[in-house]
């Protein structure tokens, strides 16, 4: 199955760069590029794409609020988002979070790890970068300004709230099937169910529920 990649960033060279790299992988190809946050939104439509690679800032409308223009239209609904920012606006990862986005990555990434990041996107997982970055996504949503969730952990059975607890410290569904004993289909199962109670888009959401409710508290190992 071919991902069809939107590539959204300012600057020429950058989306050019990316292009090339997402044309040689022989499971992706670019269906537009875009110079601002506001094309990204209509090629996205346009292109029937997959999957977009969003800088977060760009004249006319940023990736921030193109991401959530994407993520409230019923019309692009099958349509993921993976964020570019760098380690000096970590406020805008959870921003872009909040806003829809399904992940995000770093711009001085290495070229086989944005392929990898395409991939895990678009196939519905979130991309969630461990370690420190982690942690900074963990005290940003858990700083007294954010926002509370706008639905908390406790419709979910106490067999979900572990799910949700595992998903939010960066498992993937094979490893939350080790931690609790269970088969890689029947913790899918669970998550899906998780993501349909909470109503969230992706694993990226319940991340953003399980700190933002107090499920996980930042730095929880």
């Amino acid at each position: 199955m071919t991902v069809r990649v939107l590539l959204a960033d300012d600057q020429t060279l950058v989306r050019e760069a990316f292009a090339m790299l997402v044309e040689s992988a022989p499971d992706m190809e670019v269906v537009g590029q875009a110079a601002t946050g506001r094309q990204a939104v209509e090629l996205a439509r346009a292109r029937r794409a997959d999957l977009v690679v969003m800088d977060i800032r760009m004249p006319d409308l940023d990736g921030i609020e193109a991401t959530r223009l994407i993520a409230a239209d019923d019309d692009l609904a099958g349509v993921k988002v993976l964020v570019l920012t760098t380690y000096d606006t970590d406020e805008n990862i959870v921003d872009a979070l909040r806003a829809g986005a399904s992940g995000f990555l770093v711009k001085d990434t290495r070229p086989a790890e944005l392929l990898d990041a395409i991939r895990t996107v678009a196939a519905g997982d979130a991309l969630l970068s461990p370690g420190p970055t982690a942690r900074l996504i963990a005290r940003f949503l858990c700083s007294p300004a954010a926002t509370p969730a706008t639905a908390g952990p406790d419709c979910l059975s106490d067999r979900e709230r572990e799910v949700l607890t595992l998903v939010a410290r960066g498992l993937n569904n094979t490893e939350i099937a080790g931690t609790l004993g269970l088969s890689p289909l029947t913790a899918k199962t669970h998550v899906s169910r998780t993501m349909g109670k909470l109503g969230a888009r992706d694993r990226a959401q319940l991340v953003v529920v399980a700190y933002e409710s107090g499920l996980v508290a930042p730095g929880a190992g």
